[in-house]
């Protein structure tokens, strides 16, 4: 459909904004505008405004600023679309179609919803009524309040084959059946699906009923039944409780993953109203989409035992190949045999909080669920638990983090097979022996023991003065090229010290850029250093050459981008931890020899050779790195 800019400037134009914030948000008149407390951030003094007359809000707080629409899509989740819709059918605005097929499809998914709206309302009204005595005594002992019966809308439908069809004879039958209501069997006359079962309605993101889910009442299987897809619903797309845990989750920052409908309610009655859950599948690829439009970071909280488990891991793998920068999962693990219900009725909110705060992120859950998987007693099953992670990380598409991932598996099994270190009182085998009268012994010290290797000055001029000479200028060449890791590893170049001034500010000022612009690249980096003096030292650093490091070369083909770029940012990674561990491994080298000369006994030595075996092997690591662009 088109959307005209005159069109939608009538539609903002119909919508009085304090009043559509006002439904969720309190609002005071101040002058000719309205103030708030911002629901997009936690404040306590109003910094939220609301100008009707221009038709935005604006929060001077946290920044956040739009119109009508923008709020809807914000601060209700939906998509730019529903929105329109939402706020055209409250202006009484006909939305334009885009063709006669377009129109048609949109008036037949009206009435379905006129179908399963009537159904809801009349499944209600069976609970409500005498016969619906034991579910509400059902509910009454799972913990669920009048309140919250009403809020999520129960019904109930009677053990009947034909109550709803003829509640809903004003509808075809074919619509009855279209609409999932009615079950039509080859030339059989269609019958009721639901029957003998508290019934659940499942809304969309604007609130609107699209299908059921019913639970049997007594025994029986399947335990939960849902609406087939139809027009109005594909499960594989929808998540239970989005319309008010999207709106919710603004003021959390926070959604909940859990398994079924009756964890989201016990969440809701206990205060925790930000969790929804999928529809009788794993989490799939578009849910995981709706999620991840509301926070970047989801908790999943599945039931501790073992079949919740390996959903939490199906969910894991399936979001592998969609991670990009900043978009996640954590995991949240529930004691065994034990779900949401049960820990809110045990511990209420507070305790089930607590769980969340402990929630796991996806790299850990993927190492403690690969190391759990089997042995890893000889080099064989070493191996295979290296292959099944790396596997993991190159499930990534995202190549940032697949990197990041790589390395954080690589990290995690060197140090889970590091061999043990000695003692720090056991006797080394290089350490000097006791002699009589030399300095292990009671006798005169003499001088400092001639294998002693004190730093030389370029170690301490390196620990006092910064960095310099063409280390510093590989390091700013390199960040030019690939300015994405200046936000990774911000806080270690904010305290590195670079002994030339002009390349000092450079950094600085290309630190401040990439903390105020994400998805920055090379040539918009260089596009904002123009104006600035430090702008021909920074087109100086990036010809390469005379430089040989991987992070520091000119890609010349698409051909070379993917292995080359990937191979470029692991050794600017690493380039960095060294440049900033270098220095302070050399100052504390400096006190140790200091310290054992004044000494001169066994442990200081220890200590000063293993401090000059770290320098001299970060100093390999840097050759390492300049050699390993050549190949």
């Amino acid at each position: 459909m088109t959307l005209t800019p005159q069109w939608l400037d009538e539609l903002r134009a119909r919508v009085t904004l304090s009043t559509l914030i006002g439904r969720t948000v309190k609002v005071t008149r101040a002058g000719r505008e309205y103030k708030a407390c911002c629901p997009f951030h936690n404040e306590k003094t109003p910094s939220f405004t609301i100008n009707d007359e221009k038709g935005f809000y604006h929060c001077f707080g946290c920044s956040a600023h739009g119109d009508a629409i923008r709020w809807m899509t914000d601060q209700r989740g939906l998509s730019f679309m529903d929105a329109v819709k939402e706020l055209a059918a409250e202006a009484g605005m006909e939305v334009p179609a885009a063709d006669p097929r377009a129109a048609k499809k949109a008036e037949e998914q009206a009435s379905l919803r006129d179908v399963v709206q009537g159904a809801a309302d009349w499944f209600t009204q069976q609970l409500d009524s005498s016969s619906g005595a034991p579910a509400r005594d059902y509910l009454a002992k799972r913990g669920i309040s009048d309140p919250t019966r009403r809020a999520f809308g129960f019904g109930l439908a009677p053990d009947s084959r034909s109550a709803l069809k003829e509640a809903l004879k004003k509808f075809p039958t074919a619509m009855l059946v279209e609409s999932g209501m009615l079950i039509s069997v080859d030339d059989k006359e269609p019958y009721d699906r639901f029957r003998g079962r508290l019934m659940i309605p499942i809304r969309d993101a604007r609130g609107r009923v699209i299908a059921f889910g019913g639970r049997i009442l007594g025994d029986g299987e399947p335990k939960y039944l849902n609406s087939p897809d139809t027009p109005l619903f594909d499960k594989g797309r929808t998540l239970y409780n989005i319309d008010k845990a999207s709106p919710a989750s603004r003021q959390t920052n926070r959604i909940i993953v859990v398994e079924g409908y009756m964890d989201v309610i016990a969440l809701a009655e206990a205060g925790i109203a930000d969790a929804v859950a999928p529809l009788g599948t794993a989490l799939t690829e578009a849910q995981l989409g709706l999620i991840w439009r509301m926070v970047a970071v989801p908790v999943l909280c599945f039931d501790g035992d073992a079949a919740g488990q390996k959903a939490a891991m199906r969910a894991a793998m399936r979001a592998l190949p969609l991670l990009r920068p900043g978009f996640s999962l954590a995991f949240a693990t529930l004691p065994a045999g034990q779900d949401p219900d049960d820990i809110v009725r045990a511990r209420g909110a507070e305790g089930f909080t607590a769980l969340l705060d402990e929630a796991q992120p996806l790299v850990e859950r993927l190492w403690a669920h690969e190391v759990a998987a089997g042995p890893l007693a000889t080099p064989e099953e070493r191996a295979a638990l290296k292959t099944r992670l790396l596997g993991h990380a190159d499930a990534i598409e995202d190549a940032d983090v697949r990197h990041h991932y790589r390395e954080a598996f690589r990290e995690r099994i060197d140090a889970l097979f590091a061999r043990k270190q000695p003692d720090r009182n056991q006797r080394v085998p290089w350490a000097p022996q006791p002699q009589r009268g030399g300095f292990g012994g009671g006798g005169r010290r003499f001088g400092p023991d001639p294998r002693l290797q004190p730093p030389v000055d370029e170690a301490r001029s390196i620990g006092q003065i910064g960095i310099g000479g063409h280390y510093a200028a590989a390091l700013i060449g390199g960040l030019l090229r690939h300015p994405g890791a200046m936000r990774r590893h911000e806080e270690a170049l904010t305290r590195l010290a670079i002994a030339d001034s002009a390349d000092a500010e450079l950094l600085r000022a290309m630190l401040d850029i990439a903390g105020a612009q994400e998805g920055l690249d090379c040539e918009g980096l260089l596009a904002i250093l123009e104006p600035m003096k430090v702008y021909n030292r920074a087109t100086t650093l990036l010809r390469a050459d005379g430089m040989h490091f991987s992070f520091n070369r000119r890609l010349e083909s698409d051909d070379e981008v993917a292995g080359a770029r990937e191979t470029a940012l692991r050794d600017l990674d690493e380039y960095i931890g060294v440049l900033v561990t270098q220095p302070e491994i050399r100052a504390r080298l400096a006190e140790a020899t200091a310290d054992f000369q004044r000494t001169m006994d066994d442990e200081g030595f220890a200590r000063q050779q293993q401090l000059s075996a770290m320098d001299k092997e970060l100093t390999r690591r840097l050759a390492a790195l300049s050699d390993s662009s050549q190949g």
